[in-house]
């Protein structure tokens, strides 16, 4: 047990590693970024802030269609279709929904909250306006909003459908982005982390457009996408002008990671998760050869490195402007994945 006096002892002997982490002078380098805040009228806009909650009810069912089968290409290989038939089909895309739903909550709440959190009080390691920091806090009110109601969604949605969620599969991202920051360093892992948040924010998805204008959804579905959607608009601007502030501050093997990450980032978010799929097929009663088959079938190479490539321009595009990809190593482990 610790006596009177110890903490102050232990910060004694730790004033050598403080001072370090004092900053000197002012730098009279050039200044950084200007920084335009898109959450001026955050208060008369954001979702968290303006709209009401959605509670599902009868006249918002709309038809037998819960998640668009365009949308996932193993709903509509042949080989399902003729094996399990329409009941089974509608049930593993409402499986489709729910796994939409939960990896909004773990993305918002494991990849980007904690993020948001770290800069807005000041954690980051970049030393940034005021006013992102501020503004970082709404981010964070924004995204744990967005996994409660996403998450409230899918409960509503196995109420009126009688279809429940099956348990226990964790995102495909996670384990993506924990098996990119196990390969680093320890004291690269932050670094890790910002980029991430900074690649998922930054991806156009398709899904927040399109889910919202697709009248076969139950109405409930269209108006959570959409209040999420119309947020997201403000979080893209955000993240945009956090690379601009991030990339100067990196030294030259920062940098050389960042560079070395960044085509392994986008696929781990926009590369569809292959075991989620298998085990809604798995639930439909397809056997394993039947399962392989339909993700091998619908999810060919060349159409997934398209739709990555499509979903990463802006990303890619910022990359380039804040000079990323000046460097010749940086640049050809991107053609290489495809995306620069």
């Amino acid at each position: 047990m610790r006596t009177t006096g110890a903490y102050r002892q232990q910060a004694l002997s730790e004033l050598a590693a403080i001072r370090e982490r004092v900053p000197g002078p002012a730098s009279t380098g050039p200044p950084p970024p200007a920084y335009r805040s898109a959450f001026g009228k955050w208060d008369d806009r954001a979702s968290v802030r303006t709209k009401p909650s959605r509670p599902f009810r009868e006249e918002h069912a709309g038809g037998d269609i819960y998640f668009p089968p365009e949308l996932v290409p193993a709903s509509t290989h042949p080989l399902l279709e003729e094996t399990v038939g329409p009941d089974a089909v509608r049930e593993f895309l409402i499986h489709q929904l729910y796994a939409y739903l939960r990896f909004t909550v773990d993305l918002e709440m494991s990849a980007v909250v904690p993020v948001t959190s770290r800069i807005s009080l000041g954690r980051s390691g970049l030393e940034l306006p005021d006013r992102m920091r501020m503004d970082a806090f709404k981010i964070s009110t924004d995204e744990a909003w967005h996994a409660q109601f996403s998450h409230d969604l899918i409960a509503q949605m196995e109420s009126a459908t009688g279809v429940r969620s099956l348990p226990g599969h964790e995102p495909a991202f996670l384990r993506r982005l924990e098996e990119v920051g196990g390969e680093i360093g320890s004291d690269l892992r932050p670094l890790s982390d910002l980029l991430f948040a900074v690649v998922s924010e930054t991806l156009v998805s398709s899904l927040l457009s399109e889910l919202p204008k697709d009248r076969r959804l139950p109405v409930v579905v269209r108006e959570v996408v959409a209040d999420h959607a119309e947020d997201e608009g403000r979080h893209h601007a955000y993240f945009k002008d956090l690379l601009f502030h991030l990339w100067p501050a990196l030294d030259d093997r920062q940098r050389r990671v960042a560079g070395d990450l960044l085509p392994r980032l986008v696929p781990a978010f926009l590369e569809p998760d292959y075991a989620g799929l298998a085990r809604g097929l798995f639930h439909c009663g397809l056997t394993r050869e039947q399962v392989a088959q339909v993700i091998e079938e619908s999810y060919p190479d060349a159409e997934v490195e398209r739709r990555i490539r499509e979903g990463s321009t802006a990303t890619v595009r910022y990359f380039r402007e804040v000079g990323a990809l000046d460097d010749s190593a940086t640049r050809s482990v991107c053609e290489l994945a495809g995306i620069a």
